[in-house]
């Protein structure tokens, strides 16, 4: 190999090194780049504090200075409530009732068919009438006998007459009571078929129990209708059904932990879910006595004193047990607290909410007392007013700042 050869394998190739070498610089400064927007959005976002929600505690009382010592959730329901039928099995004819109708009670709700039954008191209305004049024609003729018995004793007196003729005057006038007799009983089974008629008619005609008001219509003109499920499901068995809006009261399932704090008479205050800021004064009616296994509840009957149209059945309401009695020789208790059951975190001894002020929020213990609907009793942790959050976070802790969401009321 020739010197000039060798002289050309030894010389450097200068033009790839500035190619490698900004390659590395730039994969460099990505890297680096990326590396300080991670800070900064780690510094940003320990730097921005959490957003929640919260919701002043509020307190369970009245305003009529009675302290609540026990809230409860039930329903409004109808102590005289009817799904009025027919006592015969027949068509419909005619309906006069809707929903929300009110009517008195006697008043017609429907009929049904009753050109059979009206044939049959036609029926029976005929016999009555033929039984009667036979009873006026076996009448008559028993006055005759009665008259010819009279003569021919007179005669048979006088020895102008045999005793047969006697005899044969005798049993014609017998013969005569006794169909008589039979006529009249004739007579009263064809009064009582006209009756039986008559109340067959009248049981096609459907009537109002009583005072209320309709709150289903359960039939139509053309369906049969039946005081008995005749199978199918193609024979009503009503017509519609009808409320007493003056027997309305309000059942409520206590838990029996707490039944000892319910009395009979004991003053209660009612709120309905669709009216919350009406408050409906009551008194307990009566302790059912029997709990219910599976619930752990007792049901508590309640009066309504304020009949309003507003108050329908069904309703969902929340009832808080009250009394005017204060404790004698003992401080006032702190009035329990409801707040949002998913406000709560953990149970029994362990828990505990998060009480929002200054920006900040404080984990407390509580002592929880019953579930009332969406909300929990709150017996001591929390004063009246305070702030706390709803559905902490799971990594919320005691002193993080926080802010409060626009739409918190």
């Amino acid at each position: 190999m020739s010197t000039s050869e060798l002289l050309k394998e030894l010389r450097i190739d200068r033009d790839t090194r500035p190619h490698r070498a900004r390659g590395r610089w730039l994969t460099v400064g990505t890297v680096a780049l990326l590396a300080v927007a991670a800070g900064a959005w780690f510094v940003w976002a320990r730097a921005t504090p959490p957003t929640v929600r919260t919701v002043a505690a509020r307190a369970a009382t009245t305003a009529g200075g009675a302290g609540s010592v026990l809230d409860a959730s039930g329903y409004v329901t109808a102590r005289r409530q009817a799904t009025v039928s027919a006592k015969i099995t027949g068509k419909v004819t005619e309906v006069l009732i809707e929903e929300g109708q009110r009517v008195a009670e006697g008043a017609v709700l429907a009929r049904l068919d009753d050109t059979e039954v009206k044939a049959q008191l036609t029926l029976a209305r005929a016999q009555l009438a033929a039984a009667r004049s036979q009873e006026g024609e076996i009448r008559a003729q028993l006055a005759q006998a009665e008259r010819d018995y009279t003569r021919q004793q007179e005669l048979h007196t006088r020895q102008l007459v045999a005793a047969q003729s006697l005899d044969a005057a005798l049993a014609q006038r017998d013969m005569l009571r006794a169909r008589l007799a039979n006529n009249v009983d004739q007579v009263r089974v064809a009064g009582e078929s006209v009756s039986v008629a008559q109340v067959q008619l009248d049981n096609t005609v459907i009537r109002a129990p009583f005072s209320g008001v309709v709150i289903a219509k359960s039939a139509q003109p053309g369906e049969m209708i039946s005081p008995i499920s005749a199978g199918g499901g193609f024979t009503r068995t009503g017509i519609g059904t009808i409320v007493d809006m003056d027997s309305l009261e309000i059942q409520v399932d206590v838990n029996e932990s707490f039944i000892n704090r319910v009395t009979a008479e004991q003053p209660v205050e009612a709120t309905l879910n669709a009216y919350p800021e009406w408050k409906i004064p009551g008194s307990v009616i009566a302790i059912i006595p029997t709990a219910d296994r599976s619930k752990a509840t007792v049901k508590v009957r309640i009066a309504i004193k304020s009949r309003d149209a507003r108050i329908v059945p069904d309703m969902g309401v929340r009832v808080a047990f009250l009394t005017t009695q204060p404790a004698t020789g003992r401080p006032a208790a702190a009035p329990a607290v409801l707040v949002p059951a998913e406000a709560v975190r953990g149970e029994g001894a362990a828990a505990a909410v998060f009480v929002y002020a200054a920006e900040r929020v404080e984990r407390r213990g509580v002592t929880l007392g019953q579930a009332v609907g969406a909300e929990r009793e709150i017996v001591s942790g929390v004063r009246p007013g305070e702030r706390v959050v709803v559905a902490p976070a799971p990594n919320l802790k005691d002193g993080d700042a926080v802010r409060v969401a626009e739409s918190t009321k």
